[in-house]
């Protein structure tokens, strides 16, 4: 009788234990991979996304950029980690939606991800340095057909990158695409007039007179350039959308430790903090729950694919 007390009290211990573990969560520092360079408009949404959780969660969250090769190396980095619930990563989906079909040797999908919840979209655009020969989408393109224009964009198979080459396949454009780790390291290339034209996201130059844009890739114009044209008004039909940035973590969460987080997540998007800043980067909210955005990542994936293929784009 003893023995069966003793065995009882222990079981009754360490189920204690467990839940009070489970519980804990979380416990030490998170880290957030972003998988682009610090200072563009993924960075800046991502880093209050960040400290609105930490401040929720009650636990550090620091930021590690991991930028390079079209956020593949961030994302699989992300992908290759355990899933615990303390390495998170922040970005756009294109990296998951379009990379895999671009850059060699990415060994994940979309499945390989958790979707904790879609942020915000970020709106890309054909724009030129200030003092460009280029003052009107048409001008660019008149000269794209006469000779081969260089253009710099965040990294091989991003969505200015495809926005671009498919923008040049409908008018016609002779272009050379010029990959770089994210706006932050393209925009002074640019904006030295280095590059014939850039694909920047409008959040990483509103408000800089050094910068004149010519085409937006949306639906409608941007409130904060009224007067560019989007791609569809000058043509272009066969839309690429626009990046679709949220917060993710490698596949197979804990189910308590994936819905803190996707609490936590919803309440960010709603937060003064982060709203001000895709305010002040010229951004709008797109919230989408986890599922939501899995399901949208997963139909892009193949939108993807198939757009690749006709551009023959596909990595040899």
């Amino acid at each position: 009788m003893m023995v069966r007390t003793v065995l009882s009290a222990a079981a009754v211990v360490l189920a204690m234990t467990g839940l009070a573990s489970a519980q804990k969560y979380p416990s030490r520092t998170i880290e957030l991979i972003i998988p682009f360079a610090a200072g563009g408009g993924v960075d800046l949404i991502g880093r209050s996304v960040g400290a609105s959780i930490a401040e929720q969660l009650g636990q550090p969250v620091v930021v590690q950029n991991r930028d390079g090769a079209g956020g593949t190396i961030g994302f699989g980095a992300l992908a290759s980690a355990a899933p615990d619930g303390y390495t998170l990563g922040f970005g756009p989906s294109t990296p998951i939606a379009n990379a895999p079909y671009l850059v060699k040797g990415v060994r994940y999908n979309p499945e390989s991800f958790d979707y904790i919840c879609q942020v915000f979209e970020n709106v890309f655009s054909i724009a030129v340095p200030a003092n460009s020969p280029y003052k009107t989408a048409k001008d660019l393109i008149a000269a794209a057909k006469d000779k081969s224009l260089n253009f710099g964009h965040a990294g091989l198979g991003s969505i200015p990158h495809l926005s671009v080459e498919n923008f040049a396949d409908a008018t016609k454009m002779k272009v050379q695409h010029l990959p770089f780790r994210g706006d932050a390291a393209m925009m002074p290339v640019l904006m030295k007039g280095d590059l014939d034209f850039g694909a920047p996201a409008i959040s990483s130059y509103r408000g800089n007179e050094q910068i004149r844009p010519l085409v937006v890739f949306a639906d409608k114009r941007h409130p904060s350039y009224p007067d560019v044209p989007t791609a569809r008004e000058l043509g272009v039909t066969t839309a690429v959308p626009p990046g679709q940035n949220g917060l993710y973590a490698p596949k197979g969460l804990p189910a308590e430790v994936k819905a803190a987080l996707e609490k936590a997540c919803t309440t960010a998007v709603k937060s003064d903090g982060v709203l001000k800043v895709i305010g002040n980067t010229g951004q709008s909210v797109a919230f989408l729950d986890g599922k939501q955005f899995h399901d949208q990542t997963v139909a892009d994936y193949k939108f993807k694919g198939e757009l690749i293929k006709r551009l023959g784009l596909g990595a040899n």
